[in-house]
């Protein structure tokens, strides 16, 4: 089992940065690859960022060369570092794994706004 704890969201004003924490605990040694998702009311949930175990990382093309996704502590840790916000980045971030076994975690969410 792995849990995901995300925190850092909030209210910024657009060109501004904030950073997004997620700690994973349990069988950390388990995972693969993490990575960042967000959703807005009445879409999909759609890949932000990830980064797996080797440190390769990827990225959506609305954020390439904006976020930054960075771990720590053998994946016990991963963040991610938005910079140059936008409205469009509004939306509910989430953390997520998948094991070597291909199993699937998530987190609870952390609401990021950006105003005009």
């Amino acid at each position: 089992q792995v849990r995901l704890v995300e925190s850092g969201g909030g209210l910024v004003q657009a060109g501004g940065s904030l950073r997004l924490s997620c700690a994973a605990s349990g069988t950390i040694f388990s995972i693969n690859v993490m990575g960042w998702y967000r959703q807005v009311p009445g879409e999909q949930r759609k890949l932000v960022a990830t980064i797996t175990s080797g440190g390769s990382t990827n990225y959506a093309d609305s954020v390439k060369g904006r976020f930054t996704i960075s771990r720590v502590n053998a994946n016990a840790t991963v963040y991610l570092q938005m910079s140059s916000l936008k409205p469009e980045d509004t939306a509910v971030y989430y953390c997520a794994t998948t094991t070597y076994r291909g199993r699937d975690y998530w987190g609870q969410g952390t609401q990021v706004t950006v105003s005009s």
